[in-house]
């Protein structure tokens, strides 16, 4: 009885119709003719009210209703969240839906109006976009369904708390990985890089073919074989490549929902798969007052579910990153010549100098390649039109900024140290056209 009374839900056209009645009671007062009709009108909506509850509840199953969640989410992108619903009524009933979804959204008026059939199964999908890692829970399916009558509704619960996490962005994988080894790099805003000397791993002897490069010819297997003989050779493998993370203060700047953190740790996760399908190990760590989560650069089978787990439980601690500490751990533990991509952000070219020495002490005997990021949001104020004083001299002090963030990339240049700058947006594409530019020059 108390399960009965919780699901049962007097609906808006009860109310209208009753306070219609009590107004009509209210004037019957008056006109004491009107009495028979105000009975006669209660006496019906009850009626009705009862009939509108024995239809819904006489059918014990209802509305069956299933929430369809990925095993997990992939932080920044849209992921697909299905609810199929099943009527075992034999007939047409109006329904709608309120999911109770993760709290992290702070979507507080979500709702699927529809109606069904007599046993029918219906498909509906809505999309979310989370923009923070960790656990989502979701609550009730709460169904609410009604007969033609509408008087009142019938309200039955399914999926109780359940509990998705949200990963670094693999479908930001899914598109990328495969790009890097196919001819449509421009759809993706991929360069094709020109390959530069001969810079590469002997792989074998083969018969020459129209299109060969005849500086490749072997003479000594052409005698022995009475036809032309190339050397074919192929990308140097087995190259350590560290994606590294800094998870200071200057990560938490926001760009459309995500923090910059965020954009490095889904280009880390990128980088890192396109790395093991071209041959090479692939590594990672974090740093701010100290050297975390460190994945040592091989290539194995596991690697990828291992950076993958890493980047998912990386934080920001908001404090000043300690590049002192960055230098002295790269070199006890990486002694191998690497390739190693540095996230960060560098506002001012104080903020870069104060750097510089520990950078430069880095690229000494690793290929260093400092990733930071333009400011969008200037560049969108530079883009607007000044009317006021005031407005001019936001504008020129956003021009200055902009133009700092050029010389930084220019500072780094100048002191043998590779640098990119790029907007958030495009932060994945631009690592990976560096990473293929390096192997196609032989520069590590």
């Amino acid at each position: 009885m108390k399960s009965f009374i919780k699901s049962l839900y007097f609906n808006q056209l009860f109310f209208t119709v009753l306070i219609a009645i009590v107004l009509l009671a209210i004037i019957a007062f008056l006109v004491p003719s009107l009495f028979g009709v105000v009975k006669l009108l209660f006496t019906i909506l009850i009626a009705l009210s009862i009939f509108d509850i024995l239809l819904l509840y006489r059918n014990k199953t209802g509305v069956l209703a299933k929430r369809d969640v990925p095993e997990k989410l992939s932080n920044g992108d849209q992921n697909p969240i299905g609810i199929t619903l099943t009527s075992r009524y034999l007939f047409k009933v109006f329904v709608k839906i309120i999911d109770e979804i993760p709290q992290q959204w702070q979507i507080r008026d979500f709702e699927i109006n529809t109606q069904l059939s007599p046993s029918e199964e219906r498909n509906f999908t809505y999309h979310v976009r989370p923009t923070e890692r960790g656990e989502y829970h979701f609550g009730y399916i709460n169904v609410f369904s009604k007969t033609i009558l509408g008087l009142v509704s019938r309200r039955q619960q399914y999926d109780y708390n359940y509990m998705v996490p949200n990963y670094p962005s693999f479908l930001q994988l899914k598109k990328y990985e495969f790009v890097a080894f196919t001819n449509k790099l421009k759809l993706f805003g991929l360069k094709k890089i020109r390959r530069i000397g001969n810079t590469f791993e002997f792989e074998q002897i083969k018969e020459y073919v129209s299109g060969d490069d005849i500086r490749n010819l072997n003479w000594k297997a052409t005698a022995k074989r009475n036809t032309l003989m190339v050397n074919q050779y192929q990308d140097e493998k087995s190259q350590p490549v560290y994606s590294v993370i800094d998870t200071g203060r200057v990560m938490k700047m926001p760009f459309n929902g995500l923090s910059l953190l965020d954009y490095a740790i889904n280009s880390t996760l990128v980088i890192s798969s396109i790395v093991l399908r071209k041959q090479d190990k692939a590594g990672m760590f974090s740093f701010s007052r100290k050297v975390e989560n460190q994945i040592v650069a091989k290539q194995r089978k596991s690697q990828m579910n291992l950076i993958l787990e890493s980047l998912y439980n990386i934080q920001t601690d908001f404090s000043e990153s300690d590049f002192s500490r960055l230098y002295i751990d790269i070199k006890r533990r990486i002694n191998q010549r690497s390739l190693l991509l540095l996230y960060s952000n560098f506002e001012t070219l104080d903020a870069l100098h104060r750097q510089l020495p520990y950078l430069q002490a880095i690229a000494k005997t690793h290929l260093l390649v400092v990733i930071f990021f333009e400011n969008t949001e200037l560049k969108e104020m530079v883009m607007q039109p000044a009317h006021t004083t005031r407005e001019i001299f936001q504008k020129t002090i956003a021009e200055k900024f902009i133009y700092e963030k050029k010389l930084i990339a220019t500072e780094l240049k100048k002191h043998g140290i590779q640098a990119i700058l790029t907007s958030p947006e495009n932060l994945t594409v631009n690592t990976i056209n560096k990473y293929l530019e390096i192997k196609a020059r032989g520069l590590l």
